[in-house]
């Protein structure tokens, strides 16, 4: 399978696979001068051909984003034929770049799937004695200490075994990038943020969105 055809399946069960998930930010940087990109007006790109989580992850942040008083707005919504995993080339990159300018954008969030991992998981239950069923209800079953001190239950080994159960399960790890560039810089001084998160077996796209989002936007007040 070729890199691009894997990182568009991955992408796929990334936002769309049904299970719970948990969402972990793992390391974030921000500039100094991060509070002058208020008044920018920022483009939001979610990298992935798979539209569904494309508009998700990008509808959320720009929701964030505008309620906390940025100007913003999807790429999907603006540029729908744009293709985020176009391959680069000088002519690409600079394609890219003038129609930010002329379109009025001088700020960009890009969100992108850095790695992908699978990590096999075993729980163990049981393996244990536990109380039976004295008087039918829980504390009735421990009575007073001299009732159950002489019970046939307070004694060891004795007791209702608990079979000991093993389930081994495969967890999804998902480490996304965030960054955020403001164009009126140059160079190296237009990256003004970095957030690296790693999502826990994701849900829907929505939902994982939501979440991701939320955590993105706390690691950088």
């Amino acid at each position: 399978m070729e890199k691009n055809t894997l990182i568009i399946a991955l992408l796929i069960g990334l936002f769309l696979s049904q299970s719970c998930s948990s969402v972990k930010v793992m390391d974030s940087w921000k500039s100094d001068d991060i509070s002058t990109i208020k008044q920018n007006n920022f483009l939001v790109v979610a990298r992935t051909e798979n539209t569904q989580a494309r508009i998700a992850f990008e509808d959320e942040i720009v929701k964030q984003m505008t309620e906390k008083g940025y100007k913003a707005t999807s790429s999907f919504s603006k540029f729908a034929s744009l293709k985020p995993n176009e391959k680069p080339s000088e002519e690409n990159n600079k394609k890219i770049v003038e129609m930010l300018k002329k379109e009025g954008f001088n700020g960009v969030v890009l969100t992108i799937l850095k790695d992908y991992q699978e990590e096999t998981r075993v729980q163990t239950d049981g393996g244990y004695y536990a109380g039976g069923t004295y008087y039918g209800y829980y504390p009735r079953y421990y009575g007073g200490f001299g009732g159950y001190y002489y019970h046939p239950m307070a004694y060891p080994t004795l007791g209702n075994y608990v079979e000991q159960t093993t389930t081994t399960s495969t967890s999804k790890l998902y480490i996304v990038e965030t960054t955020v560039y403001d164009l009126e810089k140059e160079g190296e001084n237009q990256l003004v943020a970095v957030v690296t998160s790693q999502i826990d077996n994701p849900e829907s796209a929505g939902a994982t969105a939501k979440d991701y989002v939320k955590k993105i936007t706390q690691s950088l007040k």
